[in-house]
């Protein structure tokens, strides 16, 4: 397993958007964040850059305990509260295993969405774009009256 197949995989599921946030991690959330949407897997671009993991996500709180009996999988670093694993390498689940894990994370994720995160979700695709660039603008111009004032 690598990052371009780990996207593959997250890119296939329904309402999966992407982000490069903290330098070098790119983040998969189940809806976009503009509308409320969470995420629910992290991969680090560089894991020889000093990430002591190359991948984070949301096991929930049924196999957290199961998976952290693998080698390789420990707590993630600042998420292990609600339930997410780090893989140290690409080898410590199989790969096979870890794209079911990775869409029972996505899931678990939807399935915790606010209801008009939901509704926003099940829009057809022109509306919720229409949606999330309103939004967006709307953040944007609060973050701004928020620096100058």
């Amino acid at each position: 397993m690598d990052v371009e197949r780990v996207r593959t995989i997250l890119r296939k599921l329904p309402h999966v958007e992407e982000t490069v946030q903290w330098g070098d991690k790119l983040i998969f959330w189940v809806g976009d964040k503009a509308i409320g949407g969470k995420m629910f897997a992290l991969v680090a671009l560089d894991a020889n850059g000093g990430s002591r993991t190359v991948m984070s996500f949301s096991a929930g709180p049924e196999r957290y305990a199961e998976l952290l009996e693998n080698e390789g999988v420990i707590p993630a670093p600042y998420m292990a509260r609600i339930h997410w694993v780090a893989l140290e390498h690409w080898e410590a689940i199989e790969p096979r295993e870890l794209a079911t894990l990775l869409a029972q994370a996505h899931t678990l994720t939807l399935a915790k969405l606010p209801r008009r995160t939901r509704d926003a979700l099940a829009l057809p695709a022109a509306e919720r774009r229409r949606l999330i660039d309103q939004r967006r603008k709307l953040l944007a111009t609060a973050k701004a009256a928020k620096r100058s004032g």
